[in-house]
Order: C-alpha cells, then sequence, then structure tokens
C-alpha cells in the first residue's frame, strides 16, 4: 500500500491494483494514445529494491496524469481520489451538518452528505446564504485554524479532489474549521460582488474583519471616518474606503523565517495585489518592507526536508521535524535571478496564493472572465475551469544549487503527487528530486524598469 500525500497532507491510502484500476478506467475513457504507460504486474514477490522502483514508477505516473490538462481534470480522476479519502478515513456516506464560518463570525450550517466534494459544499453554502448561482466562483471554502487571539491562521484552500467533511473531521481538532472567503486577488472584481446584497454583506463583513485583526492598515482619521460609515450602515462607502488602504484584499500569514536580505531573518508575509509583501525584522531589530511581484517570479517550488532516520522505521515523522519551505527565483534586476526562501508552515498556501494569483492575471491577459474561471457543470458532470487548463507547469528547470539539503516532493495544485510506501514514511527512500512550478505570468524586467 501507498500513501498519497497531497499539498503535504496525507490524504489517502491506496494499494497497487487501486491505481491500476483508475488506470484501466482513463484508458477507457480517454484512449490509450493519451493515458501514460503504467507500471506492469510482476509475478514473483517483489524485493525491497523493486518495491521502491514501483513506488517512484507509480509517483511518476499519477504525476503525469495531474498535469495532463484532459486527465488531471477529469471527473474519473478526482472522483477515484474522492472515494480514496473517503475509505481511508473510514467515514461512511450519510447526511450530516456541517459548519461553515463566515468572517464575522457566523455560522451556517448546511446538511450535506459526507461523500460531498468541495464544489457541492460550497453551492449547498451559497444556497443557504441565497448567494447568486453567478457570484458563487468570487468565492471559495478555506480550512483554516482558529488562533489564541480569535483570528484565522489559513492551512489551505479546499480542492476539487476533496471531501470538506471528511478533511475537517480526520483532522479530529475543533482548532480546524472551513471558512468562506472571496477566492479573488484583483479589487475591480468587487464590483460584480456589491451588485447582489448577499455578495456586499460577505465583502463588508470580510473587510471589516480583516480591519479588525490589523491586516489593513488604519491611520486615527481613516479609523474615524470608516466608524462614521458603519454607523450609517453605508458598506458599499465602507468598503471603497477601505479599498484605498494599505493591504486591502491581502492575506495576512502567520509570522515565519526567511534567508533575504540575510539567512534567519523573521518575517511577516502577506499576500495580496499580485505580490508577497515581506514586513522583516533584521537581526539589529530594524523593520524593513518590500514586495516581490509574482510577474518576477521566475518559478517557485514548495519542499519539505524530511528526516533521515529518527525512530524505528514506518513510524511518522514528528511534526516539529517537518520543515516547509516555499522558494522563489526572483528577478531582482534585469540580469540577475536570486532565489528567496520562506520558512513557514503555511508554504503551501502561499503556492496556492501564488498559483492563483498567476491563474487570474492569465486570464485577464486572455480577455476572459473572472466567473468563466468558476467550474462549472456540463450534462451534470464537473468540468475543470478554462484557466486551470491554461496554465500548466513548464518543463522541469536545473536545480539553482547542487548544495541544497535532499527534499521530499510537495506540490500546490497536485501537480505532483508524493507516493510513500507505508512501512518507509521516515525513511530516506522518501526522499524525490525537487518540482518546480514554472510561471507563465513571467515578464522579466526591460532597461526602463532598473
Amino acid at each position: 500500500a501507498y500513501n498519497i500525500h497531497v499539498n503535504g497532507v496525507l490524504h489517502c491510502r491506496v494499494r497497487y491494483s487501486q491505481l491500476l484500476g483508475l488506470h484501466e478506467q482513463l484508458r477507457k475513457e480517454y484512449g490509450a494514445n493519451v493515458v501514460p504507460a503504467f507500471p506492469p504486474k510482476k509475478i514473483f514477490t517483489l524485493t525491497p529494491a523493486e518495491v521502491e522502483q514501483r513506488r517512484e514508477q507509480l509517483e511518476k505516473y499519477m504525476q503525469a496524469v495531474r498535469q495532463d490538462p484532459t486527465l488531471g481534470g477529469s471527473e474519473t480522476f478526482n472522483s477515484f481520489l474522492r472515494k480514496a479519502q473517503q475509505e481511508t478515513q473510514q467515514i461512511p456516506t450519510e447526511e450530516v451538518v456541517l459548519e461553515v464560518l463566515l468572517s464575522n463570525g457566523q455560522k451556517v450550517k448546511v446538511t450535506i452528505l459526507t461523500s460531498d466534494q468541495t464544489e457541492d459544499v460550497l453551492e449547498a453554502v451559497a444556497s443557504k446564504l441565497d448567494l447568486p448561482d453567478d457570484l458563487v466562483g468570487y468565492f471559495s471554502l478555506f480550512l483554516v485554524r482558529e488562533t489564541k487571539d480569535g483570528a484565522f491562521s489559513f492551512v489551505r484552500k479546499l480542492q476539487e479532489f476533496e471531501l470538506p467533511y471528511v478533511s475537517v473531521t480526520s483532522l479530529h481538532n475543533p482548532e480546524f474549521q472551513i471558512i468562506l472567503r472571496k477566492s479573488y486577488w484583483d479589487s475591480a472584481y468587487d464590483d460584480d460582488v456589491m451588485e447582489h446584497r448577499v455578495g456586499l454583506n460577505l465583502l463588508y463583513a470580510q473587510t471589516v474583519s480583516d480591519i479588525e485583526h490589523g491586516w489593513i492598515l488604519v491611520n486615527k482619521e481613516q479609523h474615524r471616518q470608516l466608524k462614521s460609515l458603519q454607523e450609517k450602515v453605508s458598506k458599499k462607502e465602507f468598503i471603497r474606503l477601505a479599498q484605498t488602504l494599505k493591504y486591502y484584499g491581502y492575506l495576512k500569514f502567520d509570522p515565519c523565517v526567511t534567508d533575504f536580505p540575510e539567512k534567519g531573518c523573521h518575517v511577516i508575509v502577506s499576500a495580496g495585489n499580485n505580490e508577497l509583501n515581506f514586513q522583516v525584522r533584521l537581526p539589529n531589530e530594524q523593520i524593513k518592507e518590500g514586495s516581490f511581484k509574482v510577474t518576477r517570479m521566475r518559478c517557485w517550488r514548495v519542499t519539505s526536508s524530511v528526516p533521515m532516520s529518527n525512530g524505528p522505521s514506518g513510524s511518522s515523522p514528528g511534526k516539529s521535524e517537518v520543515k516547509l519551505e516555499l522558494a522563489f527565483e526572483y528577478l531582482m534586476s534585469k540580469d540577475r535571478l536570486q532565489w528567496v526562501t520562506i520558512t513557514s508552515p503555511q508554504a503551501i498556501m502561499l503556492s496556492i496564493c501564488l498559483q492563483s494569483m498567476v491563474d487570474e492575471l492569465m486570464v485577464k491577459k486572455s480577455g476572459g472572465s473572472i466567473r468563466k474561471m468558476f467550474r462549472r457543470r456540463v450534462n451534470g458532470a464537473l468540468r475543470r475551469s478554462d484557466s486551470q487548463q491554461a496554465v500548466k507547469s513548464p518543463p522541469l528547470l536545473d536545480s539553482p544549487d547542487a548544495s541544497w539539503e535532499p527534499m521530499a516532493k510537495l506540490s500546490s495544485k497536485l501537480t505532483s503527487v508524493s507516493l510513500r510506501g507505508i512501512s518507509h514514511s521516515s525513511s530516506a527512500n522518501d526522499v524525490g528530486a525537487n518540482d518546480f512550478h514554472g510561471n507563465y505570468a513571467f515578464e522579466g524586467i526591460g532597461d526602463e524598469d532598473l
């Protein structure tokens, strides 16, 4: 059996026979010339070396399927992952009540099936709130962890290949919850959302919450104006004023560590406005601020350093031992690319933010609409968004630094899937090559920009 890790989290356990069944179903639906080759069956018992070889072959197979825009976005592939998740967690299909949080702390209770996918749950929440169908695509469900001060630490955006009820209940921790939040970056789209009463209320609640938690910077005069608009219940005017404030529409991350401008600097990262904003505390306690534009990131990767030999074989590495990192290659000047690394438990969420910014930029460049970015039901079946099909990772890029410690593959959007033999979950065999996410929105810098 193999553990499949998605976005750094154990998603499910599968056997070779189950993956073979998936392969045969894909061949039947899409043809042998479209589906990648599958590792062959063996008549005799596999040696340890052959077991590891098969694991590597299966991992490459799953990566190839996911990277193919047709296969990776297919209902066959996604439903396989959802079913395997449900079976692994041993949660039967039954009707349950799921609580979904809004930004103002209000809880929306929806009656769903435990086997309902992310899109079904999102639609159920939208229906309960009376949010129109054409605005559902502007919002997403996020897995969050409540912090001691009542704020939320974002774990990840829930994806189409998972079951929200199973994802949150399998964590067995009441601190983890699901929250509804807008999922776009360009504030120009606020106009669409504010056209409808429910959309306006959701956006207003999120803006008030972000200001209260200090995510949006407000001076005394602005605070007085906002308070006055709140008292008048002038929600649109409140949002319009907030749009002019620093960090409006940004997602703020927990304090973490970066190697820029020097190793070991403490940093608070915020994602928004097609950039990552850094507030860095230097070793001399001086605070510096700077931004990295997503259009100047040539590529990025999410990696996890894995303990080589801690504890008995088969034991899972402890939380404190696994270190997640997001590294991106940035065009600092016309001919100088430099890698910047952020060490954070939220590295995967950061990567998902970068990818969604790129998706949005690419849709804008092609003259598309954000409404089309939402996966729609066609003849009752779900299809992947045009933007996700358009943004495929380019070929792997050369490693910038061969001296980096061994890294295990992770992924921002399942462009690679990590398969690990259950009996070797913390062994050296668990380590693979680096996985890069190329950036089709990379523009570079001209002489006039320097």
